[in-house]
């Protein structure tokens, strides 16, 4: 993802919901993974599925952080928010933010935009 000579500063980049998702009794959310990627099985077996999608449960501060991943703000402004809402509990800040968000992006909940044009 990065090219020659660029250096990606995670802070600016910004993160954009890629799965659908619905908010639980609680407030807390839920994220849908659907349990086929296939435009084949997408049509064929999914309509017959009674569970489509794998649930992903999150917690209070998970569930918190999804909903400030709205495609408009990038990492950094992200992370000011989380500090206010929660201030010491989410200590190291960014140590656990920047954990957080790529486990997101290693599932494929997430992905980032706003990569630096290479300077090739």
């Amino acid at each position: 993802k990065k090219g020659v000579g660029t250096e990606i500063n995670l802070l600016e980049l910004m993160p954009v919901r890629t799965v659908d998702w619905i908010k639980d009794e609680e407030g807390k959310i839920i994220l849908l993974k659907p349990k086929y990627k296939s435009p084949f099985l997408k049509k064929h077996l999914l309509p017959r599925m009674k569970k489509p999608n794998f649930k992903v449960n999150l917690d209070e501060i998970g569930s918190y952080l999804w909903i400030l991943i709205d495609g408009e703000k990038n990492v950094d402004q992200i992370a000011h928010l989380f500090k206010k809402q929660f201030g010491e509990r989410v200590e190291p800040l960014y140590d656990r933010l920047s954990k957080f968000l790529m486990n997101l992006e290693k599932n494929h909940f997430i992905k980032f935009t706003g990569f630096p044009a290479s300077k090739e």
